[in-house]
């Protein structure tokens, strides 16, 4: 099991950047894909980025490609995600989620994943 909490989140105005972590407790992080999700008000969760468990591969959805970077840290048992050209339509809760994977699988789905962060909430001023 893991327990996971992101940090990072604020208030920045558009076209700024910032970096979330997610900080996972637990056993063996290394053996957990990890993924970035966000929800908006009266929106429903949506996937934003995922990693695999070596970081061998990413996926992120089209509308914050080239914006957004997921990374990882297996030492330190940490995962990231940089926000740059922030835009107002970015403004939500980011959660970060983890699943045991095998070594090169990224997870995109709501349901592939069992253990979620409170969230962090982002908030980009036009």
């Amino acid at each position: 099991q893991v327990q996971l909490v992101e940090s990072g989140g604020g208030l920045v105005q558009a076209g700024g950047s910032l970096r979330l972590s997610c900080a996972a407790s637990g056993r063996a992080f290394s053996n957990y894909a990890m993924g970035w999700f966000r929800q908006a008000p009266g929106k429903e969760r949506e996937f934003v980025a995922a990693i695999s468990r070596s970081s061998s591969s990413t996926h992120y959805s089209d509308s914050v490609k080239g914006r957004f970077t997921i990374s990882r840290d297996n030492a330190k048992n940490t995962v990231y995600l940089q926000m740059n050209s922030l835009k107002p339509e970015d403004t939500a809760v980011y959660y970060c989620a983890a699943d045991r994977r095998g070594p090169w699988v990224v997870v995109t789905s709501l349901e592939g994943y069992n253990y979620w962060g409170q969230g962090t909430q982002v908030t980009v001023s036009s």
